[in-house]
């Protein structure tokens, strides 16, 4: 059988890195793209050892306005098709809108929305083409709700979920899968990096295993799934919000992300 080749952006650590180890056991060959090459290299090695799988490290900031189209012609150049396509980096930031960093602003909108279009839009003619492929887009139970003091990266994650359905939509029949996944809190570096290792979300509610997770989401897009939710309990929330009052549903998600000793 020729062997099929699976793109994952963030591929150096959390849910990313756990993909790429499903991907590997059902015998994908792998394009892991982050931008810690060192990182990458190490999950290289790990990989190739444990699963004999060929694993190709790209070092590159998505973030950037050319990221995603260096790696599509990078990737053009070695005649690399990609069959399976995760667009899982992305980050957040905690804080009033006011009083953040324009940088973190505007780099959560290019790298959750602008690099994830971009990339999907890059590989996905090529899919339907051939008439096979998978899309991935990692979004989050943030999509379902607005989210003060992250209020840029619950915004990002809508558009993501949005995005994910429509295009889901538009390519039924060809053969061609379009899955959204939406992880909730999950135990990766996210928290440290948007500085809400504190909240009420990680410190008192909890979050789930990174590995159980990501075997949530590679089973909803091996099963064509457009929206995947992780854990029963982030389902009856993502699935209760349509229902409550909006000004309820963001008091919530205000109270949820706070801050507590």
């Amino acid at each position: 059988m020729e062997s099929k080749t699976a793109l994952i952006t963030g591929a150096s650590g959390g849910i990313g890195y756990e993909l790429a180890k499903l991907f590997a056991k059902d015998h994908y060959d792998l394009v892991l793209v982050a931008r810690s090459g060192d990182k990458l290299n190490q999950v290289a090695g790990e990989l190739r050892q444990q699963f004999g799988v060929t694993v190709k490290t790209v070092a590159l900031d998505l973030a950037s306005a050319p990221g995603g189209k260096i790696l599509f012609d990078h990737l053009e150049g070695e005649k690399v098709a990609v069959d399976v396509l995760v667009n899982n980096a992305g980050f957040g930031v905690f804080g009033e809108f006011a009083g953040m960093a324009e940088e973190e602003i505007l780099g959560q909108i290019h790298l959750n929305v602008a690099a994830l279009t971009h990339l999907t839009r890059l590989f996905l003619p090529g899919m339907l083409a051939r008439r096979s492929g998978k899309i991935m887009n990692v979004a989050s139970t943030a999509a379902f709700q607005p989210g003060p003091l992250m209020a840029v990266y619950y915004a990002t994650k809508a558009y993501v979920l949005s995005f994910s359905e429509a295009l889901a939509n538009e390519v039924a029949g060809s053969r061609v899968v379009v899955s959204c996944f939406c992880p909730g809190a999950t135990n990766t570096g996210f928290q440290k990096r948007a500085g809400m290792e504190n909240s009420r979300l990680f410190k008192k509610i909890g979050a789930m295993n990174a590995e159980a997770v990501a075997r949530d989401g590679y089973r909803g897009l091996m099963a064509g799934k457009t929206v995947v939710i992780s854990g029963m309990q982030n389902w009856l929330v993502a699935e209760s919000v349509r229902f409550a009052p909006r000004k309820l549903v963001t008091a919530v998600s205000r109270w949820v992300a706070e801050k507590v000793e």
